[in-house]
């Protein structure tokens, strides 16, 4: 009577929409989730990036939070005291966009949207603490942005300079590198222009070398994000080298060296240039400048003032060529630009420089592949030793100068004709046409030269990093103002800590033009702190990655309202021991919360180095979409479905919440975890969705249909018989299985094979009479402990009716018993030429011959045979005996 279903209860499906609804009241009213207040030494961390409130959660969100909180679960039942906090990086343009559209504040829609997603988040029946939340948008929050922002100024890292920036007409605001794509904004995907405005940065160029090195310390971050950290970063060991640029009127051209005396270079206005080459130096032939470099119109500019008589024709409508070609590239994709395979493009712009170290004239270029962001924005050319020059010199004919040759098999020089090079000699070699440098090996050579540039004077050894400061103002509403006024008698003056937080004014207008902030007449108009007189605030907020840099310090301590955070609370929970989120934020995001760490300790503030010990970032959620050409589902060459990420534009997204309507919260969940590991692209399918939820269903089933089984478990059975010791086999192993797939390798979907791999042991054990009830009762009551960190809400309720003492988010996570995994016997697989034919039970230390006796005298081995005899047996042990005949 093992499968009859007892007290009432039907075997109709899992009624998810009760049982989900009871159990997320249930802990709310229980706070169930609420952090402990002294950790102690069994802390754990666990964070996913917050979100953007837009009002509904995506699939994308799902994912990343049913990581989070299976492993925040399961680290519970392990002991650990866990904080799991939530909020929301509530500023940002949409809302600002949202204002315009809709006519309401950003503040209302913004709480409006907050409220949405916060339901949904319960509807998932995540286990966050809420009472820890951060909404960056709100003045208790956005009052200590401010206050970084003084203790950053006082320390020289805020500072305020004029620089020629990306901004975008239809936004109107400033967009950082990092936010154009492919020359338009990143948010309107409209195309960006450049012009010149003051504006506030953050100096991370400070940090820059711990920032870099820092990142041998992050053993449990991905090695890819490492990467992307390192080359944006991007340290280069050289030498600043200066060239002198000569007068807009001189007559001197390439193909000619400086006639006068070195006295009189000298007072020459100087060129700097970095280098890692130094050794090519001699075989320099050209120079190029970065389209936006600043000095590039005035150098123009110079020679467009010319008299007629003393302009060459070659000179005629520079200043108009030049400025086409610099409107053209710097609104191009930095990433573009410098791809190895882009056309190499350029324009001469009338000026020439003087190479000290042979006195060389060399004309001066712009072009498309030098970026303002390296070194100094200007660079030396050297055509036969490095491709990218090669390609331009040959595309614009200037001539190719060899200085480095192949060594032959004497160690001599190889002798290369320049005119018949083919590519850029890269390789080291000889140094050859360097004067008092010939014959060195190239590698010594640069240090050799760099020596003598020092000796004379030409330049130094010195370090360049690709990373520059992060521009924080935007020209903006919704963000955190900058706590600064500007006095016609004092200048720039900080607002004094006591008048802070600056807040935003409940009323503005929303135009789409210009910033809304700096319309707002009480809002400008001010007193100057320093001397009473009238003064005006400063209209540019922070970009929104301030907010995002410091929020998972605030969890620490959320209620402090005499500092961001208390030093001891973020001792006590400092640094978070697992970070999850999108690979897409490896630069920006990171990067900078690492910067205000180290920034933040410096000031006293926190005594950790590095903000995120581990850090996980899930795979997009993909899914199948409709080729507009075709109006069915695009298909590959192989017609196979084609899975791109989830978007609006694709039209391919699926509701979150049609699916909890649907199936329920618990099968999304383990739909999301299962389907894929957390680090790949999950492909959506909707056939895997229906085959977790009858696996959910089947739980259901076989719990209810139990319970006496539940009522008469046991911690320690010992198994009697070889059903019995196969099922406690089972158990065990499943216990192992997922803790380990967990604890060690975030493998939630091998961790949750193993579950079904045990729901499967005991739906044949219930039926099987050699089985004790205890004994299934133990594996069920296993079984949901070990599901509960993945569907929390069929789990506590299955946990419930089966009688289990307590409830199951009490409950620690089972231990395996080493001696239930050493098994006596072992099933192996028999074939006969390749094919299976039967299964045999042996001694798990039998040999090879009882293997063979056994396998050639079962029955259907026999029949298979046929009456012949094998020409060979095959044995691996434990596992197989394939009869050859």
């Amino acid at each position: 009577m093992a499968n009859e279903v007892r007290e009432g209860f039907s075997e109709g499906p899992y009624p998810h929409k009760e049982v989900e609804s009871k159990w997320q009241r249930l802990w709310e009213e229980r706070r169930q989730f609420a952090t402990p207040e002294t950790p102690g030494a069994q802390k754990y961390y666990v964070l996913e990036m917050f979100p953007y409130p837009s009002g509904r959660l995506h699939m994308g969100h799902c994912r990343v939070y049913s990581i989070g909180d299976a492993l925040a679960r399961f680290l519970r039942m392990r002991g650990k005291k866990v904080l799991h906090p939530m909020g929301f990086d509530a500023f940002g343009l949409p809302a600002e966009n949202a204002a315009i559209k809709h006519q309401v504040h950003p503040a209302e829609w913004t709480e409006r949207c907050i409220a949405d997603m916060k339901q949904q988040f319960r509807l998932m029946g995540f286990s966050l603490d809420w009472e820890r939340e951060a909404i960056t948008c709100r003045p208790e929050y956005y009052r200590w942005n401010q206050w970084f922002f003084l203790r950053l100024y006082e320390k020289g890292l805020a500072y305020k300079k004029a620089a020629a920036i990306n901004w975008c007409d239809t936004c109107q605001t400033v967009l950082a590198n990092e936010q154009v794509e492919q020359g338009t904004c990143w948010r309107c995907h409209n195309p960006v222009t450049v012009k010149t405005l003051d504006q506030w940065w953050f100096k991370i160029t400070a940090y820059a070398d711990e920032l870099l090195s820092g990142l041998d310390s992050l053993e449990d971050w991905p090695e890819s994000v490492k990467i992307m950290q390192r080359n944006w970063i991007g340290r280069s060991e050289g030498a600043l080298v200066r060239f002198k640029l000569l007068p807009a009127d001189t007559d001197l051209r390439p193909g000619m060296k400086w006639p006068g005396s070195q006295e009189e270079l000298t007072q020459l206005p100087d060129v700097e240039i970095f280098t890692t080459r130094p050794d090519t130096l001699f075989g320099v032939t050209f120079m190029v400048f970065a389209p936006e470099h600043p000095a590039v119109l005035p150098m123009v500019e110079e020679v467009e003032a010319l008299p007629p008589d003393k302009r060459p024709p070659e000179t005629q409508g520079i200043l108009q060529r030049v400025r086409e070609f610099v409107d053209k590239v710097v609104v191009e994709d930095r990433f573009l630009r410098t791809a190895a395979d882009r056309e190499k493009e350029g324009v001469f712009i009338g000026r020439y420089a003087v190479n000290q170290l042979n006195g060389d004239i060399v004309p001066i270029f712009i072009a498309n592949f030098v970026l303002m962001e390296y070194g100094t924005g200007a660079i030396m050319a050297v055509p036969a030793h490095d491709q990218r020059d090669f390609e331009f010199a040959k595309k614009y004919r200037i001539p190719i100068k060899l200085v480095i040759a192949p060594r032959s098999d004497d160690g001599r020089p190889q002798t290369i004709s320049s005119e018949k090079l083919e590519c850029a000699y890269v390789e080291p070699g000889v140094m050859v046409n360097s004067a008092q440098f010939d014959g060195l090996d190239s590698e010594v050579a640069k240090k050799e030269i760099v020596k003598f540039l020092e000796q004379k004077g030409f330049g130094k050894t010195t370090v360049q990093y690709k990373l520059r400061d992060w521009l924080i103002s935007r020209q903006r509403f919704w963000g955190t103002p900058i706590p600064i006024v500007y006095c016609d008698s004092c200048g720039i003056v900080p607002v004094p800590e006591s008048q802070l937080p600056v807040e935003l004014p409940a009323q503005a207008k929303f135009t789409g033009v210009g910033n809304p902030l700096a319309s707002v007449p009480e809002f400008v108009n001010t007193t100057c702190p320093q001397c009473g007189r009238p003064a005006r605030r400063e209209t540019d907020t922070m970009d929104t990655f301030v907010d995002s840099s410091w929020y998972f310090l605030r969890y620490c301590d959320p209620h402090n309202n005499d500092m961001p955070f208390s030093r001891e609370k973020a001792a006590q929970w400092m640094p978070v021991d697992q970070y999850i989120g999108g690979i897409e934020h490896a630069i920006l995001h990171l990067l900078y919360s690492r910067f205000f760490v180290k920034a933040l300790r410096d000031l006293g503030l926190v005594d950790c180095d590095e903000p995120f010990a581990r850090l996980l970032a899930q795979g997009m959620v993909t899914n199948t979409y409709i080729d507009k050409a075709t109006g069915k589902i695009a298909v590959d060459e192989h017609g196979r479905p084609k899975y791109a990420k989830m978007s609006k534009s694709l039209g391919n997204g699926v509701d979150p919440m049609d699916i909890i309507d649907r199936y329920g919260a618990d099968t999304a969940r383990l739909f999301i975890l299962f389907a894929a590991p957390a680090e790949k692209e999950l492909e959506w399918s909707d056939r895997g969705v229906e085959g977790c939820y009858r696996f959910l269903n089947r739980l259901w089933r076989l719990v209810l249909s139990n319970l006496d089984a539940c009522r008469e478990a046991k911690v320690n059975v010992k198994p009697s018989n070889r059903a019995e010791r196969e099922l406690n086999y089972a158990i065990h192993w499943a216990i192992q299985r997922v803790q380990i797939e967990i604890e060690e390798r975030h493998h939630f979907n091998t961790a949750i094979a193993a579950t079904m791999e045990l729901q499967n042991a005991l739906f044949s054990a219930a039926s099987n009479p050699e089985v004790s009830r205890a004994l299934l009762g133990f594996g069920l009551r296993n079984l949901l402990l070990l599901l509960f960190p993945f569907s929390p809400h069929i789990t506590s309720e299955l946990w419930e009716r089966a009688g289990f003492d307590g409830r199951i988010d009490d409950q620690a996570f089972p231990t395996w018993d080493p001696e239930a995994l050493v098994r006596d016997e072992v099933e192996i697989v028999v074939q006969v030429n390749g094919k299976i034919r039967s299964r045999i039970v042996l001694p798990a230390d039998a040999t090879e011959e009882q293997a063979r006796q056994v396998a050639l005298a079962d029955e259907k081995v026999q029949q298979s045979l046929e009456g012949k005899s094998p020409r060979k047996v095959i044995y691996v042990p434990k596992k197989l005996v394939n009869i050859v005949c």
